[in-house]
């Protein structure tokens, strides 16, 4: 077992017995129960495990626990709350950029990500940052413009 120290959604985690084989998606969910990061296919293909990993979009699903040691973390939970969404969950809300909701959390961490590093000047660039998340119900349009609201709301992205 290995000894990991984390900081997850602003909260500083210890956690001695970690194995080493455990992928932080599992750490994440089943140690600390933020189940809001979901896992769909492993493989790191479909994106609803993406997280922020130091500022970055990350795959948790092909990432260990361990590696993550020393690591700032942000998860769908630490995004907002039900009372009080971040301006992309709301403009998710409002502009119905979720059906069955099991990509959400992946497209959220995702659009989060774009919207704090690029300007997302047409459709096609906020279409090509959600390239790597899939989404089976919602052919994707609504996301799109829930992302380019939120990126208007922002300042045009890059806040």
């Amino acid at each position: 077992m290995t000894e990991i120290s984390v900081k997850v959604n602003g909260q500083r985690y210890d956690v001695t017995d970690v194995e080493p084989r455990m992928l932080l998606s599992d750490f994440l969910r089943d140690r600390l129960g933020l189940t809001g990061t979901h896992v769909g296919c492993e493989h790191g293909v479909c994106g609803a495990c993406t997280i922020l990993v130091d500022g970055d979009s990350a795959r948790s699903c092909l990432m260990l626990a361990v590696q993550a040691d020393g690591a700032e973390i942000v998860t769908v939970e630490g995004l907002g709350s039900a009372d009080e969404l971040n301006v992309l969950q709301s403009q998710f809300r409002e502009h119905h950029g979720l059906q069955c909701g099991y990509c959400t959390p992946g497209m959220l961490m995702t659009g989060e990500d774009m919207l704090r590093k690029y300007p997302l000047a047409t459709d096609e660039d906020i279409r090509e940052g959600l390239s790597g998340n899939l989404c089976r119900c919602t052919g994707y349009q609504n996301i799109v413009v829930a992302i380019r609201s939120a990126a208007a709301l922002r300042g045009g992205g890059k806040s």
